[in-house]
């Protein structure tokens, strides 16, 4: 009796065990942290709630936004524990971090940490040789061909690093175009339509940098007729650094262009790749299609 009795009893324990362990794993999210304070695009405070908003709605993740000292303010007390994060999300460009939050960062992403680079972020650090490596290309800051190569598409489909003296970064008109997915085999590429189209928005062309260890998502065609460059420009890209993953979009202009539903979904999908490695995320209904724009309020 007293066997049977102990038996039952080691049962109930290893129950009671399950029901406490599992719902807790199950309700764990993952922490993004956006960075914030500065931009050359006065709409930033209301993209980072956006952005907020667009990715605490999946479940999946909770947010946090750092906002560092306006342009000009001391920035010695900015050092964000980037160490409790999956992702950090970079809606910045401005001032320059002190040198132990560059180091703390960098010592984050080598070891396996994760980031997102929206839009204007591409522009932010143009001294900082190892954030260059991270975003892979990047524009304007004084960046030219010493920064690196300008890497775009020519007209057979195939990718061209042109390393001749020129600007790196400019963009034609404010308006909405097709975004071509160019590796479809991706987590975050995986189940997305070929072509889409894209709400109003600055389509980034001329970009120059590193591109190590970088791997082309998708692109946009620049057309004369919009002042852009004629060429296929990469819009969209993966990149590794130690043991970090970094997933850059130059989309996210305005709000409006926020409000796209393939930017949400590529912002909910990147973040949850450079996290984790993989998207669990499916193709949302209200997906755009090849020749109509969907957006969400």
């Amino acid at each position: 009796m007293r066997r049977i009795y102990s038996k039952a009893l080691m049962i109930v324990a290893m129950l009671g065990i399950f029901s406490v362990s599992v719902p807790a794993q199950k309700d764990r999210k993952i922490k993004v942290l956006i960075i914030d304070g500065q931009n050359n695009h006065d709409n930033w405070p209301q993209t980072s709630k956006m952005m907020k908003g667009w990715l605490e709605a999946t479940g999946l993740f909770t947010v946090d936004i750092a906002t560092t000292p306006s342009h000009g303010g001391s920035m010695e007390g900015f050092k964000p524990d980037f160490e409790q994060y999956k992702a950090v999300v970079m809606n910045y460009n401005g001032d320059a971090w002190p040198q132990s939050t560059k180091e703390a960062f960098e010592k984050y992403m080598r070891s396996g940490g994760g980031m997102v680079s929206v839009h204007a972020a591409d522009n932010a650090f143009p001294e900082w040789v190892e954030y260059n490596k991270m975003i892979g290309l990047g524009g304007w800051g004084g960046r030219n061909e010493k920064d690196g190569p300008y890497v775009y598409y020519d007209s057979t489909g195939k990718i061209l690093r042109d390393n001749s003296s020129g600007v790196g970064g400019s963009h034609g008109t404010f308006h909405a175009f097709r975004i071509d997915i160019r590796d479809k085999d991706h987590p975050i590429t995986r189940g997305v339509p070929d072509s889409w189209m894209h709400n109003k928005d600055e389509l980034y062309d001329r970009l120059r940098g590193p591109a190590e260890h970088m791997t082309i998502l998708a692109s946009a065609y620049s057309a004369k007729e919009e002042r852009g460059t004629g060429r296929d420009e990469p819009i969209m890209m993966v990149i590794s650094y130690g043991k970090g993953r970094i997933f850059h979009t130059t989309l996210g202009h305005a709000n409006e262009s926020q409000q796209c539903t393939g930017f949400i979904t590529f912002l909910q999908r990147g973040v949850e790749w450079v996290a984790t490695g993989k998207v669990t995320q499916p193709l949302p209904k209200d997906f755009p299609g090849k020749d109509e724009v969907r957006v969400r309020k």
